[in-house]
């Protein structure tokens, strides 16, 4: 007879890894650490880091992230390869809880046509490459990939295997989100009935939302015995997305009646968390999208309206606050100290450097001599937005002023004027629009050539003197870099989201993209020895290049 699992839920965070993967999710080192520490203090039990072979981009971040966070496991993935196994283990070398996710594909798909291998090959290569892991590691999470189109016969030895040669958790992916609720509950309820050694090891979900299903599939998962859940923040992730981790958190424990179920996570860090992570990305939530999309505790229809007046319960199944939503605004104005200001900043969840601190201060103040009132949502975005004190070997480019004139029977002109460290600089450029003509004076001054791919302006407030927000995508020759700035002037926020992403093109392009081309090549024979026979679409195929 099984015993019956735990009715503690551990909650796999992935946005870093397989949520990174995502066009436009890209993320710097910086804002990786940024995103890291934000979800120990959401609560998160485990962080996937990153992929430490997968480029030498990743292996730092892995590191850095595994040097610095102390109270969540931080994990790597890595493929059933020793290569792999060790570029983890060495990036984990530093964690205070380190775990290697190692991973094959078990499905008859995958065998015949990816990998070319045998059922007997691979059990031989999980047994063997479990084992090169847990010497390494004592927190081996095995992933049997595209579990539910595997034979469940084969998945349930290659699983057994798993956790004799040292898995402590044993992952079920639904990688390409092909399952309904009913086949997931069976895949577990499967294992956990004929696996003799289950016990042994935690029973683990990831499931993607290709067929929108993804969380319904990990809630079924849970009920049928998973005490594991891999999700990503808004559900970013390859193709379709992953699970989200805020409607599953939220779902156990609104419906805790039903499911009976607790977890770690710190639910009132949910809206801090998703908000920095638009911030970081600049890819909005839809307005709609659950628990932390605009819309989510906003009421429109009269009847709703006075629903809630009345009683929230009537519209409302959990409150604004529970998930970090602040119902009211309070006001700072031009007259507030320091002593208010970093108060509200701590009040809203941040903890900052005291230069941190002082330069939003000063940002604030002159804020405050543009708008009648400041409020939690303008200071909000000043503290999300990209500050200059960031550590970097690069000098960073600095808006010092611009003056543009423009009109609808006139080109548009813009004077820049720049710094970086103890220069300035200062060029000028014409061009059909005022945004235009800004942006061009900018590329003048650095002299590196950029091409400007994505450009979005939202208001942060609804009045009048609303702080503009915009988010930027510029690319080069190296890559694609996103950038943020917010101001009460379009024109001004439009050139610091502009620096922002220059600023990270720059020190980039400073460190050439030798070594990551090397990394690559590296990365590209590994798959074909692995089986990854053609190369047509191979960079499709690249976890995260």
């Amino acid at each position: 007879m099984k015993k019956e699992p735990d009715q503690s839920i551990v909650i796999f965070d992935t946005t870093l890894r397989d949520g990174e993967q995502a066009p436009g999710y890209s993320m710097t080192l910086d804002e990786k650490l940024r995103m890291a520490r934000q979800l120990e203090r959401l609560g998160v039990d485990i962080i996937e880091a990153g992929f430490a072979a997968a480029s030498p981009g990743d292996f730092e971040s892995v590191l850095k992230i595994a040097s610095e966070l102390k109270n969540c496991t931080v994990c790597s993935l890595s493929r059933a390869l020793p290569k792999d196994i060790d570029a983890a283990a060495e990036a984990l070398s530093r964690a205070a809880n380190p775990r290697i996710h190692t991973f094959l594909a078990t499905s008859d798909l995958h065998l015949k046509y990816k990998l070319r291998m045998t059922h007997d090959r691979a059990l031989e290569q999980i047994r063997d490459m479990v084992a090169y892991a847990r010497n390494k590691c004592t927190d081996v999470e095995f992933s049997a990939e595209d579990a539910t189109r595997t034979n469940p016969d084969f998945l349930c030895r290659a699983i057994e295997t798993a956790i004799a040669s040292g898995a402590t958790t044993v992952n079920l992916p639904d990688t390409v989100g092909y399952a309904t609720s009913e086949e997931i509950a069976r895949m577990v309820t499967d294992i956990r009935s004929r696996v003799p050694n289950i016990d042994k090891a935690v029973i683990s979900m990831h499931v993607h939302n290709d067929l929108g299903l993804a969380v319904a599939n990990t809630l079924a998962g849970i009920i049928a015995g998973a005490r594991q859940v891999e999700c990503t923040i808004g559900g970013i992730g390859e193709r379709a997305g992953n699970a989200a981790l805020e409607e599953i958190v939220m779902g156990l424990k609104t419906r805790k009646d039903y499911y009976g179920l607790t977890n770690n996570v710190r639910t009132e860090e949910i809206a801090r968390t998703a908000r920095l992570l638009t911030s970081i990305t600049g890819v909005k939530m839809f307005p709609s999208k659950a628990i932390v999309g605009a819309n989510a505790f906003a009421h429109e229809s009269g009847i709703h309206q006075h629903g809630v007046l009345k009683n929230a319960k009537t519209y409302e199944i959990m409150t604004p606050e529970s998930v970090g939503v602040k119902k009211t605004d309070l006001v700072l104005g031009k007259h507030s100290g320091r002593h208010a200001f970093s108060e509200r900043l701590k009040l809203l969840g941040f903890s900052l450097s005291e230069e941190r601190t002082e330069e939003l201060f000063l940002q604030f103040k002159h804020l405050a001599d543009k708008k009648k009132t400041v409020t939690d949502r303008d200071i909000t975005a000043l503290a999300e937005s990209e500050g200059m004190s960031e550590s970097t070997n690069t000098p960073r480019y600095k808006l010092e002023s611009f003056v543009v004139t423009s009109g609808n029977k006139m080109s548009a002109t813009a004077n820049v004027i720049l710094t970086r460290g103890d220069q300035m600089f200062q060029d000028s450029a014409i061009a059909t629009g005022p945004v235009y003509a800004a942006i061009r004076a900018v590329e003048k001054i650095i002299a590196h050539p950029f091409s400007l791919d994505d450009y979005h302006l939202n208001a942060v407030t609804e009045h009048r003197d609303a702080l503009g927000e915009v988010t930027v995508k510029i690319s080069d020759a190296y890559g694609s870099y996103r950038g943020r700035g917010v101001s009460t002037d379009v024109i001004e926020a439009s050139i610091l989201a502009c620096l922002s992403a220059i600023n990270k093109m720059l020190e980039g392009a400073s460190l050439g993209s030798g070594a990551a081309s090397k990394m690559q090549h590296s990365f590209e024979n590994d798959m074909l020895s692995a089986g990854h026979t053609d190369k047509t679409n191979l960079n499709s195929k690249l976890p995260n290049p």
